[in-house]
Parts: structure tokens; sequence; C-alpha cells
């Protein structure tokens, strides 16, 4: 199942790639590493950024997370060469989408 998933996000990420021009995706196996890296991002470094700004995820009512998960989606595009992610707006945008898809992704998978 965890293959599957992988794969699926990968897609997922192409898609993302399609909707937003300043999110650049080279190709499907470009889409395989970028997924994986973002995955592991949003699983190891999330929550410590998401700890230490606690403070302002409370005054902004939580919306503070979206711009948490923008700079996780961003920084994998810095990291790799195949994924690029230009500008704010393709990152939250494109990091709004992609988590609605993953999360999609796992309803689909866990049901």
């Amino acid at each position: 199942m965890l293959i599957l998933k992988w794969l699926l996000c990968a897609a997922a990420l192409m898609l993302v790639g399609q909707i937003f021009r300043g999110v650049l995706v080279k190709n499907y196996g470009a889409a395989l590493i970028a997924s994986l890296v973002i995955g592991l991002l949003m699983t190891f470094v999330r929550p410590l950024l998401v700890l230490l700004t606690i403070p302002v995820t409370i005054v902004t009512l939580g919306l503070f997370i979206l711009v948490i998960n923008a700079f996780l989606f961003w920084l994998a595009g810095k990291f790799l060469g195949g994924f690029e992610v230009r500008g704010g707006c393709a990152a939250i945008g494109g990091a709004i989408v992609y988590s609605l898809l993953v999360m999609g992704i796992d309803h689909l998978i866990t049901s």
C-alpha cells in the first residue's frame, strides 16, 4: 500500500505542476523523488516548525500552518533538480492543492 500511495502522490504532484505555472516538474521520475522528499519534510521537519511557531499560529488562528506547508513545499524544490517552485503564490497554491490531493489519496487507500 505504501508504494501505491507513493506512486499516486507523485501523480498528484505532476497534476499540481500542470495547474500552477510556478511549479515545475520535469518528469515522473522527478515527481517520485520530490513526493518522497516532501513526505519526509512533512513528517520530520513540519512538527518541529509547528512547535516553534505556536504563538504565531495561535495569533493567526492556525493560518500560519499554510505558510509552513508552503515553505516546506518550496524547500523541497530547492533540494531537487527536476522539481522547482517559483514564487510564493505557487508555493502556497501548490502546497494547498497537493495537500488536498494527498488527503484524498489517503482516504481512498484507507477506505
